[in-house]
């Protein structure tokens, strides 16, 4: 049974013994928490706070098919750019400069504060020009757990950016999983192994560092429809009933069980399934395989403490204009706002 949220929140309080003791890692324990599921969050049109936020992230993951062109990058970022952060995270990248692309597409508004590459698996932070001000740690790391990068730009695993931006600290990660249906298993290990694997090793483990507040996980994850055949899937697509496929998702069902993402939020999946597409189209696979559609491409969030930071999910969509790749880019836009410690 989904979790649903209303008006865009989505937060853990953490209890005085967890806030006592903040050394513990928040990326090794992300996935490790008690069973509780992903919980389903509706976005809302604006952020709800009493004063405004401390800032907005616009978050977007696409596996690009080893295409890409400065067109998709425009629309992909947008030119209305109401966010202060903009975090791409990318999958089966092309070889092309992405970085440097993405660099020019926004060098009006925005500059390059970090990157972490993992062959194909890619990972970018922009933030305002005068970001230099706010910014006060940013470290990388990057974890591999397969795949042909070298040769065909499929490299699986992620990288990850922690950065402290505004008072906040937090945990971005960029990941491209295993794929096929059968392979449930496989991603979940996938996923612990990253997740205890991320800036755990000695150059990057501070045991004084308190944890992330929000982490966030963006990437093509893989996870599946199961228990539903190919055409009845895609009539349910036709008549934009593809709401009822939620409760076959592979990813969800993964969660409700404790395997991965315990205590994670994530948007309502009210846009299509985003995988697979055939290239150039707006049209499910034709090839011999007639893939089943699935939400491969996903963003997940988890704010550690409430007490300390609250989020507003504003939305939650898929960018179908883009054409490109067999996948459809997904984007995310979340206000933060620190909450001052009155006790201190």
């Amino acid at each position: 049974m989904m979790k649903i949220l209303e008006m865009g929140y989505c937060c853990r309080r953490r209890s005085r013994t967890q806030r006592s003791n903040p050394t513990g890692n928040m990326v090794s324990r992300a996935i490790t928490a008690q069973q509780e599921g992903i919980r389903t969050v509706r976005s809302c049109n604006s952020c709800d706070f009493s004063s405004d936020p401390d800032f907005c992230i616009c978050l977007v993951t696409w596996n690009m098919n080893g295409q890409v062109s400065y067109e998709d990058l425009e629309e992909l970022v947008g030119s209305k750019r109401k966010f202060d952060l903009l975090v791409v995270g990318l999958q089966e990248a092309p070889r092309k400069s992405i970085s440097r692309m993405l660099q020019a597409t926004l060098a009006k508004t925005h500059t390059l504060l970090g990157k972490a590459i993992m062959q194909s698996v890619q990972l970018y932070v922009f933030g305002p020009k005068n970001s230099d001000l706010y910014t006060e740690e940013l470290k990388v790391d990057k974890q591999s757990v397969g795949g042909l990068g070298g040769l065909i730009r499929r490299k699986k695993g992620a990288v990850a950016i922690r950065i402290n931006f505004r008072g906040i600290q937090m945990v971005f990660i960029s990941c491209h999983l295993s794929a096929h249906a059968h392979n449930v298993e496989e991603r979940n290990s996938q996923c612990r192994r990253i997740s205890h694997s991320l800036f755990t090793k000695s150059k990057h483990r501070n045991p004084y560092a308190p944890p992330a507040q929000l982490t966030v996980w963006l990437g093509d994850l893989n996870y599946r429809l199961q228990g539903i055949d190919n055409q009845p899937a895609r009539k349910l697509i036709r008549k934009d009933l593809h709401k009822m496929l939620i409760g076959k998702d592979q990813l969800l069902q993964e969660a409700e069980r404790g395997e991965v993402f315990s205590g994670y939020c994530e948007g309502t999946l009210k846009f299509k399934p985003t995988y697979k597409y055939d290239v150039g189209s707006s049209d499910y696979d034709t090839s011999p395989k007639v893939r089943v559609p699935s939400w491969t491409d996903r963003i997940l969030f988890k704010i550690e403490d409430a007490d300390k930071v609250k989020a507003i999910l504003r939305s939650y969509e898929s960018v179908d204009t883009i054409e490109s790749s067999d996948h459809k880019p997904v984007k995310a836009h979340l206000c933060l706002k620190l909450i001052p410690n009155h006790d201190e």
